[in-house]
């Protein structure tokens, strides 16, 4: 899930040095969404694996 943040980061860069915002602006729209969602799923993931422990 990372690597689809980086690589949208990525176009989103490259359209706004080329000029094109609104591709910029969805792209980082689009990769400010999927960090929010793998921030919610770490935070799952971190109470479920101290949940198992105790």
């Amino acid at each position: 899930m990372l690597r689809w943040i980086v690589i949208f980061l990525i176009v989103a860069l490259v359209a706004a040095l080329l000029g094109f915002g609104g591709i910029a602006a969805g792209a980082a729209a689009i990769a400010k969404i999927i960090f929010y969602i793998f921030l919610v799923l770490l935070v799952i993931s971190i109470i479920m694996h101290f949940a198992r422990k105790v």
